[in-house]
This record gives C-alpha cells, sequence and structure tokens, in this order.
C-alpha cells in the first residue's frame, strides 16, 4: 500500500516581513500605550524651539529649567487673579469667629459723619475706612438695597449690591481690616469716590 506525505505548510518569510513592515498591517498599534508622554513630548518641543534660537548646547543645558520658571510664572500669576478677584480667601480665619468684630462693626447708633471726621483729625486711616465701609452698609440698609444682618460676611453684601465699585469698595475693606494693607489718606478717597458710585447706582 503506498501512502503519500503529508501535506505541510511551508512559512514564506520574505513575505511574511513585507506584510510586518506594512503600517496598514500593524493592528495592534492602536493598543499600544505611548513611548511619551505629554511633558516629555512638550520638554521636546520646546527644546527644538530653543535649539533653533540659541543652539543645541543652551536647549540641552537649560531647556528644562526654562519650563519649570514658566510653570511657577504661571501659578504666580493665577494666585494673582485669584487674590484680586477674591481677597477674602488669602484672609487669616479664626475657628468658630466671625469674619468681623459684631460688638464694633454694627451700623446702628453710630455718629459716622462725626467718626470719621475724628478718624481724619488723628490721621487714623485704618479706623477712617473701616467707619466708611460701615456708613456705606448704612445707606444700602436704608435704602433696602441690602438685608443688613448681624452674622453676615461682607461678601454676603457684595452678592446682594452686585455692582463693581461695591465690589472694589468691599475688597479694599478687607485688605485693610483683615489683611493688614496699610490705610493712607490716597485709599479713604478712593473709597470715598467708590461710594460715591455706590450711592448713585452706578457702576465703575
Amino acid at each position: 500500500m503506498i501512502t503519500s506525505p503529508a501535506d505541510t505548510l511551508v512559512c514564506d518569510t520574505t513575505q511574511l516581513a513585507v506584510w510586518q513592515s506594512d503600517p496598514a498591517y500593524d493592528y495592534g498599534r492602536e493598543l499600544m500605550a505611548p513611548d511619551i508622554n505629554v511633558f516629555e513630548w512638550f520638554n521636546r518641543w520646546f527644546g527644538k524651539i530653543l535649539q533653533k534660537i540659541f543652539g543645541s548646547h543652551f536647549a540641552e543645558e537649560y531647556s528644562e529649567l526654562i519650563l519649570i520658571g514658566i510653570a511657577i510664572l504661571l501659578l504666580i500669576l493665577i494666585i494673582w487673579f485669584v487674590y484680586k478677584k477674591r481677597p477674602e480667601l488669602f484672609m487669616i480665619s479664626r475657628k468658630n469667629a466671625l469674619p468681623y468684630a459684631v460688638e464694633e462693626d454694627t451700623i446702628y447708633g453710630v455718629d459716622f459723619a462725626r467718626g470719621i471726621a475724628d478718624a481724619l483729625s488723628r490721621s487714623d486711616y485704618r479706623e477712617a475706612v473701616r467707619l466708611l465701609y460701615l456708613q456705606t452698609l448704612k445707606q444700602l440698609s436704608d435704602e433696602k438695597r441690602i438685608d443688613w444682618q448681624l452674622y453676615k460676611t461682607p461678601t454676603q453684601y457684595v452678592y446682594e449690591v452686585r455692582m463693581p465699585a461695591f465690589r472694589q469698595l468691599t475688597n479694599h475693606f478687607l485688605r485693610v481690616r483683615y489683611g493688614n494693607f496699610e490705610a493712607t489718606e490716597a485709599l479713604f478717597h478712593v473709597m470715598q469716590s467708590l461710594q460715591e458710585e455706590v450711592k448713585k447706582g452706578g457702576a465703575v
């Protein structure tokens, strides 16, 4: 009995190599994680720019340091922007304490005109600033533009009034009262102008 040899498959290594080198057959590339992260990619891109401008030696030596400096600068700018918009976030707060002294910062039973005049005569601009702000709250309360309450914070009144002039006035008050900013005669006059804008109901 004659038997035929079993059929065998022969691998064409040449054709296989062609397929492996063809990107169209690289089905696993989408499943592979990239070998470089975003920071490395940006670092290389930034390094190429520095290399074109200053040369390869400078780029190799200082590209990472410059990137770190830029990142720090951006962080400082973000903090500064937030501080300008919400200075109260940077104030030192005490646990279980109201944002300002209740016994001092009431708007009732106070002769603001006399108190401000007395503070100015002593060049006590810190006290003059405090009284001017409270005087503004009293005027707003009398006109029913705010609902003044002993427990409320200055920021809450900003949300009630919603005027750029009053926001600026409040920011100046908070910086002087709780941020240890120096109260000057010039600042007091600026706050007086803002108070006039608030009285008129306009915006700056």
